[in-house]
């Protein structure tokens, strides 16, 4: 499956969604519509929310499944936080 792309390939500038179209009943909607604040983030942050999600908030247990140290996941959380903060 093809990745949204998040950013413009010629200047970096973020995408906008200007089309939506229904495959069943070929009804297409077009405009300029901002993207969910989840999906301007990476694959890789998307990752971490889902898996940070099922292990009910536990940094202790996301420590050991992404085989770090609590400080490090810690971190990674914070600077997530600070890019939804900033997305916002």
């Amino acid at each position: 499956m093809k990745k949204l792309p998040l950013q413009c390939p010629a200047c970096s500038s973020p995408l906008v969604v200007t089309k939506m179209s229904c495959h069943e009943c070929e009804t297409s909607i077009t405009g300029d519509f901002d993207l969910p604040l989840l999906a301007k983030l990476t694959s890789e942050e998307q990752d971490f929310i889902i898996d940070f999600i099922k292990s009910s908030g536990s940094l202790k247990e996301m420590a050991v499944k992404m085989k770090l140290s609590y400080p490090t996941v810690r971190n990674i959380l914070d600077d997530l936080i600070m890019k939804i903060r900033d997305l916002q």
